[in-house]
């Protein structure tokens, strides 16, 4: 580990824009999950009764 000491402001850290980053690649994430469930939802599954009764005809 680096001993609290020897850190200097010129040593690189993600700072607020990695945080910015992060936080809205998060977000997205969080947005497109919740459109794919919407989808999902919307997807007309036949029941076992429909599906016998097509493949007899």
């Amino acid at each position: 580990m680096i001993a609290l000491d020897t850190v200097t402001k010129s040593d690189v850290s993600p700072g607020l824009l990695g945080f910015l980053v992060v936080a809205a690649l998060g977000f997205a994430l969080f947005m497109l999950v919740k459109s794919m469930k919407r989808q999902i939802s919307r997807i007309e599954v036949p029941s076992e009764a429909e599906l016998k009764k097509q493949s007899t005809t």
